[in-house]
C-alpha cells in the first residue's frame, strides 16, 4: 500500500487495527489494477475506505462528476444506492458497482415517482426540483435536480415565486429562508440529521466554545443556532479557510474523521450520529464487489434518459 495512505490511516486509527486491515487493503489494490477500476467514496465513509482505498472522496454529485471524467471502465461507489444510480446516469457505458445491497437511504425512500405525479396534479403551476438524494425514477419525473450546495441557486434560476422541492423538508426551509420564495415539500427528512436539536448546539457552544457547522438537512432550529450551514463540501471549505480550534459538525460523524485526516490541528466534538446505510459498505464488501463485479447498478433506458436530463439541467446552471 502507498506510503501516503499508510501515513493518513495511522493518524486516524490504532496501529493494531490498521495491521488487521492491511491484507484486505492490499487485495483491493490488486483487484483495482486487474479490473482497471476506480473507487469513489462519499464523505460519510470511514477513513479505512476514504484514505485506504478510494481514488476520489466527495459529495454525491462530485463523485458522479469524477466518475464521468475518468477513463476507468469500472466504478465502485462507496456510498448508497441513489449515489450509484447518479454515477450510472452520468456514466451509462461503464460498469457501476455498489458494494452493499443494504446501502439504501431513508430520505430517498420517502418518495416515489407516483408521489411526484400527484404533486404535479395538485400544483400544476409549480416546477418540481428533486434533491439528488432521490431515485432515478423520481429524477425522471421532475424538472431539475439540485444538491445541498446549489439548491438556492437552482431555485432562483427557475424564475418563479413558488416551487416544489422534494423530498427533504429541512432543505426546502433552508432554500425558502435564503430566497424568499414559497417552497412546498413532501415532508421527508434524513434519519441521521433530524436527531440533532437546538439544545445540542447550545450545550456544546456553552461548554466547549465550539464553532458549530450544520448541514441543511438538520432541523430549522439547528440551522438558526449554527455558525455556518452548508453542504459537506462547503463545510470542508469553511474549515480549510477559517481553521477554527474546536468544531462541532452536525452531520454524519465520519465527516469529522475525514476532515481530521487533512486538518489534524482542529479538535472535533463528536455527538456522533451514524448512517447505518453508509456503514453497510465495508472493505470486505468492496473486495467482494471487485472479485464478482457485483452488485451491478442498472437504470432502465427510458427512465435513465429523462433522469439524466434533470441532472444535466442542473449542471448547466
Amino acid at each position: 500500500m502507498e506510503d501516503d495512505r499508510l501515513t493518513a490511516l495511522r493518524r486516524a486509527m490504532p496501529e493494531a487495527e490498521l495491521e488487521l486491515a492491511r491484507p484486505t487493503l492490499a487485495r483491493i489494490a490488486a483487484l483495482k489494477t486487474a479490473r482497471e477500476a476506480v473507487i469513489v467514496a462519499h464523505n460519510y465513509q470511514t477513513p479505512l475506505i476514504t484514505a485506504g482505498v478510494a481514488d476520489f472522496v466527495g459529495d454525491s454529485l462530485a463523485m458522479a462528476r469524477f466518475a464521468a471524467r475518468c477513463a476507468a471502465p469500472v466504478i465502485v461507489v462507496c456510498g448508497v444506492h441513489f449515489m450509484a444510480e447518479s454515477v450510472k446516469l452520468l456514466c451509462p457505458d461503464k460498469t457501476v458497482l455498489l458494494p452493499s445491497a443494504h446501502a439504501g437511504c431513508s430520505l430517498a425512500e420517502s418518495i416515489g415517482a407516483d408521489d411526484i405525479r400527484e404533486l404535479r396534479r395538485r400544483h400544476p403551476d409549480c416546477p418540481v426540483v428533486a434533491y439528488v438524494n432521490t431515485s432515478a425514477a423520481v429524477k425522471a419525473e421532475v424538472d431539475i435536480c439540485c444538491t445541498s450546495a446549489n439548491a438556492v441557486e437552482v431555485a432562483r434560476s427557475l424564475g418563479v415565486r413558488r416551487l416544489i422541492m422534494v423530498p427533504d423538508r429541512h432543505l426546502a426551509d433552508y432554500v425558502a429562508a435564503r430566497t424568499g420564495l414559497e417552497v412546498l415539500h413532501s415532508g421527508g427528512a434524513c434519519e441521521v440529521h433530524v436527531r440533532y436539536s437546538g439544545t445540542d448546539v447550545d450545550a456544546y457552544r456553552r461548554e466547549a466554545g465550539a464553532v458549530v457547522l450544520a448541514h441543511p438537512e438538520c432541523p430549522r432550529e439547528v440551522q438558526e443556532r449554527a455558525d455556518f450551514v452548508g453542504s459537506t463540501g462547503a463545510m470542508a471549505e469553511y474549515l480549510a479557510t477559517h481553521r477554527p480550534r474546536r468544531v462541532l459538525l452536525l452531520t454524519e460523524c465520519s465527516m469529522a474523521d475525514n476532515v481530521a485526516l487533512r486538518q489534524p490541528e482542529i479538535e472535533f466534538m463528536r455527538p456522533c450520529n451514524l448512517c447505518s446505510h453508509m456503514k453497510s459498505v465495508s472493505l470486505a464488501g468492496i473486495e467482494g464487489s471487485l472479485e464478482r463485479l457485483g452488485l451491478r447498478i442498472e437504470v432502465e433506458a427510458s427512465v435513465a434518459e429523462r433522469a439524466r436530463r434533470s441532472v444535466e439541467r442542473m449542471l448547466a446552471i
